[in-house]
């Protein structure tokens, strides 16, 4: 069998006419990227399309050149069909184009829709939050009931990874942010000869601010990153579908063994990093300030109240659960893809670390206003 050469889609001036423009080849679908660049390609001041030239034409073809003459301010008369076409023409043309005009948007409307659609979105993910959280809960008290149901071993493992690997980093970090905060109040405290008062100023702020918030904002950048990562991976290859196969739970076997590890674990990183933040102070006081250590942690003993101590380490389970159930949420709203995985894991972070300080600054105020 023989198939007849195919043609691309051209045209011409008519030499007699400038203004006429003869079109020739096959203005198909099989060819719509030759058709719409030679439409393009069309002067402006064409005010006759000859498409008598056309060999092939089907309704793809037909509906561009008919919305090229309409854009052109071509009259139905100066568009030219073959008589074998002109049925065709006339269906396509006797179709109404009621397509909205495209009104130019100069970013106004644009922003304040971005803005409605980041507002409901922010209101969903709380409302599912809450609804999460209902949901881990109830299953903890029925752990307490049934005690089978309790995965030490997955629990034990999160714990090292949220935890123990988790210490150097929060470690250091507290301990530069309690030297950092000793030497800002030396420098301001110098030109008042209150130097002693560095004392305070760095236990005060450490044991009730920044010790749990600093740890509070690494583990989220590591552990809910890394829970939605896990769990995030599973979704996307259908692991969690067989396990409500096989009848397990995915919230008993993945998500409580998490909040659980690091319920226990962040409020011991935040004891950790209160300790490293108060040797930063110490270092400090003792090399730039000319105190030494035995004065510093004497006046420390003297001047501060445990009740600080309590304030902050009070702070440490509620952002565990939050950090907890957000990186495990997050992790099971992903849809299948790797990108989907990578923006849950994305957002993650975001949410934790906002809402950490969100509900930072909620204590902060609550603990003012209780002269606590």
């Amino acid at each position: 069998m023989i198939h007849e050469p195919r043609t691309l889609p051209s045209w011409n001036h008519d030499p007699g006419d400038p203004d006429r423009i003869i079109l020739s080849g096959e203005w198909t679908l099989d060819h719509a990227k030759a058709v719409v660049e030679g439409l393009r390609a069309i002067p402006e001041s064409a005010l006759l399309l000859d498409a008598t030239g056309i060999t092939r034409v089907d309704s793809a073809g037909v509906a561009q050149l008919i919305r090229f003459a309409h854009r052109h301010g071509i009259d139905d008369d100066h568009l030219l069909f073959r008589e074998e076409h002109q049925p065709l023409a006339q269906l396509i043309g006797d179709v109404p184009d009621d397509r909205p005009a495209h009104r130019r948007d100069y970013g106004f409307v644009a922003a304040l829709e971005r803005m409605g659609r980041v507002t409901t979105s922010a209101a969903r993910d709380i409302v599912q939050l809450v609804g999460f959280t209902g949901e881990n809960l109830s299953k903890l008290a029925r752990m307490v009931r049934e005690p089978r149901r309790f995965r030490l071993t997955a629990t034990v493992a999160h714990m090292e990874s949220v935890g123990l690997d988790a210490v150097p980093l929060v470690a250091l970090l507290s301990y530069l942010i309690g030297a950092v905060i000793a030497f800002l109040g030396a420098t301001i405290l110098r030109d008042f000869g209150a130097e002693i008062f560095v004392v305070e100023l760095v236990a005060i702020a450490t044991l009730r601010e920044l010790a749990v918030l600093m740890t509070a904002i690494v583990v989220a950048g590591r552990t809910a990153s890394a829970f939605t990562a896990q769990i995030g991976t599973m979704k996307a290859r259908e692991e969690i579908d067989a396990i409500r196969t096989l009848g397990l739970d995915p919230i008993d076997l993945l998500v409580i063994p998490r909040v659980l590890a690091l319920l226990v674990m962040l409020p011991l990183l935040t004891f950790i990093a209160m300790l490293a933040g108060l040797a930063g102070g110490v270092t400090v006081g003792a090399f730039d300030l000319d105190i030494p250590p035995q004065m510093y942690i004497a006046r420390m003993n003297e001047t501060v109240r445990v009740q600080h101590f309590l304030v902050g380490m009070s702070k440490a389970p509620v952002f565990a659960m939050v950090i907890a159930l957000i990186g495990c949420l997050e992790g099971l709203k992903v849809t299948g893809t790797a990108q989907s995985v990578g923006e849950r894991t994305t957002s993650a972070v975001v949410q934790t670390i906002s809402l950490v300080i969100v509900l930072d600054a909620f204590f902060a105020l609550w603990f003012m206003h209780m002269d606590w």
